[in-house]
This record gives structure tokens, sequence and C-alpha cells, in this order.
């Protein structure tokens, strides 16, 4: 039937739409291109909703595929690369990026069981499946040369493009220096204890005490100290 042919071209279209939008969204929240506050929560469930609206598009587009007999595609055929005989490479193009979208959705549901380096890395793989589908669709959709498929690739991987190197901008240049904290230069004391009052800190005070003890040790040893100066000494006792 000719429905399934329909089908299958206009599910493939949103999903990669659709696609287009998850990843945008996603850029454009880890940029803080929306603002620099934390994200609210509906930012978040709308990047998850484009990416699970990715999937349900996809596995329509898989189905009419396989209801359609104009090709006679099978089940090998749209799980398996190079198993197709219809124009091979192209279709491979789509498996690979439907085995990446799974990937993705898949830790996305289970983030919070799963490592968050682990997601990250595997999150990474949104940046691929974006290629692969652009690549699929530009190589196996029958609509790929119409004006309306040309213009929304070309503004698709345009956006895409400019938020990646934004993205990988802000990773060179770090945190913004605004953000952190001035930094307190402690100058030292230029004004003496006896003057301010305070009592000087125990190290001061202890080389104070040595340079006394040795001014006096040269004084007694050159003669200078007189009798007065020396501690006098206890009464001795009463002879009976």
């Amino acid at each position: 039937m000719a429905l399934w042919w329909y089908v299958t071209r206009a599910s493939g279209f949103v999903a990669w739409a659709l696609l287009t939008l998850s990843v945008v969204w996603g850029l454009l929240l880890s940029t803080k291109l929306l603002g620099r506050k934390p994200s609210p929560a509906w930012l978040l469930d709308l990047h998850r909703f484009l990416g699970a609206a990715t999937v349900v598009f996809t596995l329509v587009h898989v189905v009419g595929i396989l209801a359609d007999s104009f090709v006679n595609f099978d089940v090998a055929d749209v799980l398996v690369p190079f198993a197709s005989g219809w124009h091979p490479v192209a279709v491979a193009w789509g498996i690979v990026g439907f085995y990446l979208l799974l990937a993705v959705e898949l830790t996305s549901l289970l983030r919070r069981r799963l490592p968050q380096r682990v997601w990250r890395r595997v999150h990474y793989a949104s940046f691929p499946l974006f290629v692969s589908a652009t690549i699929h669709g530009a190589s196996a959709g029958s609509d790929a040369r119409t004006t309306i498929a040309a213009l929304a690739g070309l503004v698709g991987v345009g956006v895409i493009g400019l938020l990646v190197a934004a993205r990988v901008e802000r990773a060179r240049s770090g945190p913004v220096s605004a953000h952190r904290p001035p930094r307190v230069q402690v100058l030292p004391r230029m004004v003496s204890n006896a003057a301010n009052g305070t009592p000087a800190p125990p190290r001061r005070r202890y080389e104070a005490r040595r340079s006394n003890s040795d001014a006096l040790a040269r004084a007694k040893a050159s003669g200078a100290v007189t009798r007065s100066c020396r501690p006098a000494s206890a009464p001795s006792a009463a002879v009976k």
C-alpha cells in the first residue's frame, strides 16, 4: 500500500527534526545561553520529551519500512548494517544512528543509577547520532532533494555547528572569572606593637628576651656590670 510509504517518509523526516531540536536544546542548556542560573525543571523535561518523541517516530519509521511492499525489507535489513540490498551504505547510516539513539535514551532513563562520567560520555554520542541520521536522510531519503528538506538540513547543521563551537569555546575558557572570590592579600604589619598597644607575637617576645640575655652576658664578661646591677643575695642566718 502507498499509505505505508507515506508513513515511512513522514515519520523519518519528523524523527530527524525532533532529534535536531533535542540536540539544539541540550546545547542551549549546556552552554548556559538560556541564562547562568540553574535550569528550571520544565526546560530539562522538554529536552527529555524531545528525545523520547524521537524514539517513537523512529520506531514508526522502522515499522513503516517493514510494512511497505515497495522495497520488501525484512528484520535483518533494518537491524544489521550492510545487509540490505537497497542502498546498503545509506541504510547502514540509519541503523548505526538507531543504535546510538537507543544508547543515549536508555542511559538517560538510567541516569540516577549510572556514574555521572559514564552517563556523560554516552550522552556525547548525540553528536555522531545527529551526523549519522543526517547522512542517512540525505542519501536514502526520497525527499532529500526537495527545497524544504534541503533548507531544513542546512539550518539544522548550521545551528548545531555554531552551538558546538560555543560549547568548545566555553570548555576551553573555563569558569567565568567574575564568579571567583577575590583574593585577599595580607600585608605585613608596618606599625610596631608598642605604638598600637597590641601584644607582640610569641616569636618576637622570645627573640627580644634572647637579645637582652646576650647583651647582659657580654656586659658581665667585660666587667661593665656594677654591683648594684647584680641581684641582692639572700641574708645570712644569724649565728647564735
